[in-house]
């Protein structure tokens, strides 16, 4: 069976912006986002890939606690 992607596209010129960062530096990215919850840096996790001038947006929920989070990428 397939690994589950916790990813839903929203735009695909925004997913090109996304997929064009080499794969380490993503997962890096995804790894490091505020969450005003935990007062923390957690993982993103069920997010979608926005533009978001001057690049794009992942929107999604917090790991840890699941509140609504999101890390802008210029």
């Amino acid at each position: 069976m397939d690994k589950k992607v916790n990813q839903e596209i929203v735009s695909f010129s925004a997913n090109k912006k996304w997929l064009a960062i080499p794969v380490e530096i993503r997962r890096d990215l995804e790894r490091n986002v505020w969450c005003v919850s935990c007062s923390d840096v957690v993982q993103i996790e069920n997010y979608v890939v926005k533009e978001s001038p001057p690049g794009i947006a992942l929107e999604g929920k917090c790991k840890k606690c699941g509140h609504k989070v999101a890390r802008f990428i210029e």
